[in-house]
């Protein structure tokens, strides 16, 4: 493939975006998040302002780049489902396995450097106020997901506020817990009967509303 082809091009992109939000987290987590403008993070990444510009659109975004890839995670459980299983029942059933991985996106993961991750994201407002951008994409693509299962779109889109809300809490109640210094195989069983007792409240309503459109 010759030099500058989209493919090469593409790929540097690629390789300039995780430089900048690898250099970006360990200046963040050295030093808080506060402490540390976007000019330092160019400087320490050897790039210009307006370069890192071009890959993000603020400060916070070089830490919350990380739930990007996230976003339309809810909706593809909700496209790939088996065949009779709803959509309550996809996300359960994925969330359950998540936990039972540790993944770091259910908080129930005490790998160092995602306690350290947690810590910042849970304790800096401005990242905590910039997150609900990312929430907000994820409802919508949700919500798209859903609309063919539901009778109407206001039934849709209240269906994946709610959806992406107990994943959410139930995530902020795990990390709550290895903040508190739990390790997350202790935690593994009250976790499971969290989402077991929080997908169950939605089971019901949200259930009965997708069958109707069946």
């Amino acid at each position: 493939m010759p030099n500058g082809s989209p493919g090469l091009r593409e790929s540097k992109k690629q390789r300039t975006h995780q430089h900048l939000a690898e250099t970006a987290l360990r200046l963040f987590l050295a030093h808080g998040f506060d402490a540390v403008s976007v000019a330092d993070v160019a400087a320490a990444a050897e790039v210009s302002k307006p370069t890192l510009f071009r890959y993000f659109a603020g400060k916070e975004d070089l830490v919350l780049c990380r739930f990007a890839d996230h976003q339309d995670e809810a909706a593809r459980i909700v496209r790939a489902r088996a065949t009779g299983a709803t959509p309550v029942r996809a996300l359960h059933e994925h969330f359950l396995a998540a936990l039972r991985d540790h993944d770091p996106i259910t908080g129930l993961c005490d790998s160092p450097e995602v306690v350290a991750f947690q810590h910042l994201l849970y304790s800096t407002p401005a990242l905590q106020s910039r997150l609900q951008h990312y929430t907000d994409r994820e409802i919508e693509l949700l919500t798209e997901a859903l609309r063919p299962a539901a009778p109407d779109g206001l039934s849709a889109r209240l269906a994946a506020c709610h959806l992406v809300t107990v994943r959410h809490e139930l995530g902020q109640q795990n990390w709550h817990r290895i903040a508190a210094g739990r390790l997350a195989a202790a935690v593994l069983p009250e976790a499971l009967a969290d989402a077991d007792r929080a997908f169950g409240m939605l089971s019901g309503g949200l259930d009965d509303c997708f069958q109707q459109r069946g």
